[in-house]
C-alpha cells in the first residue's frame, strides 16, 4: 500500500495532496497541526523501516524507535505549521537502526481555508552517501596538498645539497673561469631553492605577493649580504595576489635581478640600497628592481648578455611582459612590465 491514512479525506484539495504523496518516489509525510501523520509515502516507510500498521494515529516523534523525537526539529515544524518559520534545506543527523544518517528536510504549510485545519507537507532527502563522498574528496585534496608541500620541501633541500657540492668543486678547480662558472651555477641553484622554500611554506593556490617577496628577499639578503648596515634590501608591494605558477616566475625574476645587483652594483664594499617594487595597474603589472650602485658601464648595450639576463628574458616572455633597463642616476633600474594586452596569466 503506497500511502497510509489516518482517516479518509473528503475534500478535493486533500485528495490531491494524498495522490501526490502516493506517487512520490521520495520520502514524504503529510502532518497535521499536532504533527500527527496523516499520510506517508511508500518510500518513507521503506527508507526508515516503518510499517504501514504503525502509521495511523501516530505522531512523528513516535515513529520507529523514537529517533524522530528531535526537539529542534519539533520546534521548527510547529513554528512552520503556524506560519512563524519555514524549513528550507534543513540538515540534521538521524540515529536509526541503519546507523547515523544525514538528512535534508523541507516543510511546506498547506492552507485550505475550509475548516480542515493545518496541514504540513514534509519531504526528506537522505544525503548520507553524498556527504561521505564530499568528505572523502576533501580528504584526498588535503592529502594531495600535503604531498605537494612535502615534494617542495624535498626539492628545496635537494637543490641546497647540489649547491653545496658545486661549492666544493669551486675550491678544487684551478681555472678562474671554471670557478666563476661554478659560482654562477651555485647562485642560480640557490635562487631556485629560495623560491621553492618560500612556496613550500605557503598554502597552495593563490599567493599573497607582499609577504612572498618580503620573505624571499630576506632569505637572499641573509645569504649574500655580509653587512646589512652597508647594503640594504627594501621591498614595496601592493595588495596583489597571484597564482602559484605566476608567483614562481616572478620569484625567479626577483632573485635573478637582486643577485645581479648584489654582484655588480656595489664593488669595493660600496654602500647602497636595492629596492624591489611591485604594482598592479588594472589587468597589468610592473615589477621593478632598482639599485643606487655604480650604474651601467660604458658600452653595456653591446655587452654580451650573461646567463642571468637570459633567464630573466625567458621568464619575462613566459609572463607576457617586456624588460625595460634604464639609468637610475645613480644605479640601474630594471622594470618588467606587463600590459593587459600582453598578459597571458592571472
Amino acid at each position: 500500500m503506497p500511502t497510509t491514512l489516518l482517516a479518509p479525506p473528503s475534500d478535493i484539495s486533500l485528495n490531491l495532496a494524498l495522490s501526490l504523496i502516493s506517487a512520490s518516489v521520495a520520502p514524504v509525510l503529510l502532518l497535521d497541526g499536532d504533527l500527527c501523520v496523516l499520510a506517508a509515502s511508500k518510500s518513507f516507510l521503506e527508507s526508515f523501516d516503518v510499517g504501514p500498521e504503525d502509521v495511523p494515529g501516530a505522531r512523528l516523534a513516535d515513529l520507529g524507535t523514537g529517533e524522530w523525537k528531535v526537539p529542534q526539529l519539533w520546534s521548527l515544524l510547529k513554528a512552520t505549521a503556524y506560519s512563524q518559520a519555514s524549513i528550507r534545506a534543513y540538515e540534521m543527523d538521524l540515529k536509526s537502526s541503519r546507523g547515523r544518517r544525514r538528512l535534508v528536510l523541507n516543510a511546506q504549510r498547506l492552507a485550505y481555508g475550509d475548516g480542515h485545519g493545518v496541514r504540513l507537507l514534509l519531504s526528506i532527502q537522505d544525503v548520507t552517501d553524498a556527504r561521505a563522498s564530499e568528505r572523502q574528496k576533501d580528504d584526498l585534496i588535503r592529502d594531495k596538498a600535503i604531498l605537494v608541500q612535502e615534494v617542495q620541501h624535498r626539492t628545496a633541500n635537494s637543490l641546497q645539497i647540489i649547491a653545496s657540492v658545486l661549492m666544493q668543486g669551486v675550491r678544487k678547480v684551478g681555472s678562474d673561469e671554471s670557478r666563476d662558472h661554478l659560482r654562477d651555477a651555485h647562485q642560480r641553484i640557490m635562487s631556485v631553492a629560495a623560491v621553492q622554500r618560500q612556496l613550500a611554506g605557503s598554502d597552495l593556490g593563490d599567493v599573497e605577493l607582499r609577504g612572498y617577496f618580503t620573505d624571499l628577499c630576506r632569505s637572499i639578503g641573509d645569504s649574500m649580504i655580509r653587512d646589512h648596515n652597508q647594503l640594504s634590501l627594501r621591498v614595496t608591494v601592493d595588495d596583489s595576489i597571484a597564482s602559484s605558477g605566476k608567483s614562481v616566475s616572478l620569484g625567479l625574476v626577483v632573485t635573478e635581478l637582486v643577485i645581479n645587483a648584489l654582484k655588480h652594483a656595489f664593488p669595493n664594499d660600496r654602500n647602497g640600497e636595492i629596492d624591489v617594487d611591485y604594482r598592479a595597474h588594472g589587468e597589468g603589472w610592473t615589477l621593478t628592481v632598482c639599485d643606487d650602485g655604480v650604474g651601467m658601464p660604458d658600452g653595456s648595450q653591446a655587452a654580451k648578455p650573461g646567463l642571468g639576463t637570459g633567464i630573466v628574458q625567458a621568464l619575462a616572455n613566459q609572463l607576457g611582459a617586456v624588460i625595460d633597463i634604464a639609468d637610475a642616476k645613480p644605479g640601474v633600474r630594471v622594470s618588467i612590465v606587463c600590459t593587459p594586452k600582453s598578459n597571458p596569466t592571472s
